[in-house]
């Protein structure tokens, strides 16, 4: 038996398109679509094709090294990373016409001696921090840092194409950070034209901030959860906005088998049944990401029926409740996250006390991934509707846990 035929993500490409043709018609302006951490788990690479399918002018990742591969695996459009430590190698990204982001002047310096060694200037963002206290420049900073980067530009080191920042509470749109950072951000750039800088893009945007606060899009969004169909703000969407998850994940029931009263389930006995039932087990746990605080919260749906996990999660497996007059056999289906009725991955974070970008990022492990398409695509064209089963299968890949979940596309 394949990994696929016993756990599997299913990333369907057209619902990325629609997503991201979505956020261009209700940004009104470009689309970033972020792809770090291997597409928040759906996939890097076919997750970026399907994106530059439906008109994202820019992608963007957190490293150097994410970039890097997207060159290598053939995209050539505009490219932003930002997330780097002492000593790493920027020359290979610059090499690759990638534009890179800087924080603080030893980022300055970094980027000069690449450009020395790759002989070619590099593409340049500044960031400032508005009020994140993440990455970026802070205000005291900003006047030496776009001082700096002028003069390199005028020397013909870099040319400085961003200037950028990130929101702290964009899915809180009435919260009082919002107004501050964008104005924030405004004195940012006003100290950055005062300085001779140009930038070809200003972004301060993330996918909630593009649905959501309108004066903050300035000349680029920078979307990542929405481009896979999840809602960056629960709850808060406008009315019209018609985002469609792309992520399906299944596993196979490996073992069926009734259990008495009074037996209790998984380490620890931390449920115990009150009456006769049917247990499923699945062949997934932890180690694919799925996690271990979902005991006794969760549900996953088999044959079209919610079924409670009981019991702790396990390292490799979960036990499921199928009910005492469940049918089902060794070899079916269960969908933990997918179409209704199975559960969103919203509910699984309601369910585990954290956010549906933990969810889907954190899937992997021996789960195999397999992107298909219920509406390849035609060029741009928008796509047509898509089906609950997907239609055209596409590559297999196996999934793996991501290193790089850090900042620019929540």
């Amino acid at each position: 038996m394949t990994a696929e035929e016993r756990a599997q993500i299913v990333v369907d490409l057209a619902a990325i398109r629609h997503n991201v043709a979505r956020l261009r018609e209700v940004a009104g302006v470009p689309v970033m679509v972020v792809v770090k951490a291997d597409a928040y788990g759906h996939g890097m690479v076919p997750a970026a094709r399907a994106a530059r399918e439906a008109g994202a002018t820019w992608l963007g990742v957190a490293s150097l090294d994410e970039a890097v591969a997207l060159r290598a695996a053939g995209d050539e459009g505009r490219l932003l990373a930002w997330l780097v430590v002492p000593g790493e190698d920027w020359a290979p990204a610059i090499a690759a016409d990638v534009d890179v982001t800087a924080y603080d002047l030893d980022h300055l310096e970094a980027v000069a001696e690449a450009v020395a060694v790759t002989g070619r200037p590099a593409r340049l963002q500044l960031k400032v921090d508005t009020g994140l206290s993440r990455g970026g420049a802070r205000r005291e900073e900003w006047a030496a840092l776009v001082a700096a980067a002028r003069a390199g530009e005028v020397a013909g080191t870099w040319r400085v194409t961003g200037i950028w920042s990130h929101l702290a509470c964009s899915d809180e749109p009435e919260h009082p950070a919002n107004a501050r950072q964008e104005a924030a951000f405004r004195e940012a750039l006003a100290v950055a034209d005062d300085a001779g800088l140009r930038p070809e893009v200003r972004h301060l945007a993330n996918s909630a901030g593009a649905l959501l606060l309108p004066s903050t899009r300035f000349d680029l969004v920078r979307c990542g959860l929405a481009a896979y169909g999840l809602d960056p703000a629960p709850g808060r969407l406008p009315a019209g906005v018609d985002l469609r998850p792309a992520m399906t994940v299944r596993a196979r029931l490996a073992l069926v088998k009734p259990i008495a009263a009074g037996d209790a389930v998984s380490y620890g006995h931390t449920w115990t049944a009150a009456a006769p039932t049917v247990v499923g087990l699945l062949p997934v746990g932890y180690a694919e990401g799925v996690p271990r605080a979902a005991g006794n919260r969760a549900e996953v749906t088999v044959a079209g029926r919610r079924a409670p996990v009981r019991g702790v999660v396990c390292m490799d497996q979960l036990v499921v409740d199928l009910g005492p007059e469940a049918a089902e056999h060794a070899g079916e289906d269960a969908v933990l996250i997918g179409p209704a009725p199975a559960p969103t991955a919203q509910e699984w974070a309601g369910w585990c006390d954290t956010i549906s970008y933990e969810i889907v990022t954190r899937l992997g492990g021996r789960f195999a991934r397999r992107h298909v398409d219920s509406a390849p695509a035609s060029g741009t064209a928008e796509p047509t509707e898509p089906t609950t089963e997907p239609t055209t299968e596409m590559t297999t890949e196996p999934a793996s846990v991501p290193t790089a979940v850090g900042e620019g596309g929540r």
